[in-house]
Parts: structure tokens; sequence; C-alpha cells
């Protein structure tokens, strides 16, 4: 037997279970609320046992904060794979765009979780735990394109950071809008705000 193809058909199926897993679970976080949800409900609309659940996550809390996780890895390929010569301002507003264009692709299941993590006082949380995280890597990369020390250079940090509160606003305003307003659009004019902070001072 091929053990490469045992592997990858069995990470493949890992993989649709664990998506399964996160959707049921955000779609009724979303609808009933993050305390009114419990495991037995998550794992009765996905349609396995509790201890399949428990062999994904540990908690309620962790198919958010993977939620979270996967956004930042997306962001820092994004950035990993711009132009080399393109400022750092069009990097940084290119990378922000992907998960701002993933909730604009899918509204509503996107404003749904958008909605729970800003208005659950412990996901917030982990979301604002997330955004250092995502500073960080960012400006790992930032660096290592304008040629900079990520951990004794400001500029990679305050750069990043920078990017990361547009998006965060950006967030904010399209979830208080109901997604009446469409959040690339926004991120575009927090943009215009914040670019002439964005490009290394020469």
């Amino acid at each position: 037997m091929s053990t490469r193809t045992d592997l990858s058909l069995a990470q493949r199926k890992r993989q649709l279970v664990s998506d399964e897993l996160t959707e049921s679970a955000l779609q009724l976080l979303a609808i009933k609320g993050f305390d009114a949800v419990t495991v037995d409900e998550i794992v009765a609309a996905a349609g396995v046992s509790k201890r399949t659940f428990f062999r994904y996550f540990a908690s309620k809390e962790d198919v958010v904060v993977q939620f979270l996780a996967d956004m930042g890895a997306d962001m820092r390929a994004a950035l990993a794979e711009r132009p080399a010569a393109e400022t750092p301002a069009d990097a940084l507003l290119h990378t922000v765009r992907v998960p701002v264009t993933t909730c604009a692709a899918d509204s509503e299941r996107a404003l749904r979780v958008v909605q729970l993590i800003l208005r659950t006082p412990a996901l917030h949380a982990r979301f604002l735990e997330r955004q250092v995280q995502w500073r960080d890597d960012l400006a790992a990369e930032l660096a290592g394109r304008v040629g900079l020390d990520p951990e004794t250079d400001l500029y990679p940090r305050l750069a990043a950071g920078t990017a990361l509160t547009a998006f965060h606003v950006v967030l904010q305003r399209w979830s208080a809008s109901d997604a009446a307003k469409d959040p690339v659009a926004l991120l575009d004019e927090a943009f215009t705000v914040v670019a002439h902070a964005l490009d290394r001072p020469q």
C-alpha cells in the first residue's frame, strides 16, 4: 500500500471534518450567541461525535481562533508574494485587502463571524491577541523587503501595526453597517489616510 496516498487521503478527510465542524460552529455561534451554544449542539449540527470535536478543537472558542489563525497566514503569504519594487504602502494595502475581499465575497457568512468576534468580549480579546502575532509576522516580512531588522528597527512593526489598525477599523465600520458599506471601499478610504505613514522614511 502507498503510505503517501494513505496520508494524503487521511489529511483530506481530516480537513473536510474540520471544515464541517468549523462551519457548523460558526453558524450556530453567530445565530444564537457565543454563550448560548454548547459543544453538544455543534456536534449534532455537524453530524459527528463529541469525541471527534475534541480531536480537532479544545473548546468552541478555539474554532474561532483557528479561523483567525488562517486569516493571518493568508495575509503573510500575500505580503510575501507582492512585487519587490512595490512601495510598502501598496504592498500592505494589497495584503490587508485579502481578508477584506473574502468578507466582501461572502458577506452574509463573514458578517456573522465578524459580528460574533467583535461583540463577544472573550473572542474580541483573542482577536486582538492574534493581531499582535500578525503584526510581528508582517513586520518580519516587511523588514526583509526593505533591508531592516524587525527586532531593532521601529519602522517594520509600526508600519505593519498601522495597516492592521486600518483593517480593524474597517471591520468595525462594516460590521456596524450590517454589511451595507463596501468593505473594500472602506479599506481603500482608510489607506488614503494612513498611506503616507506606511512608506519607509528616507
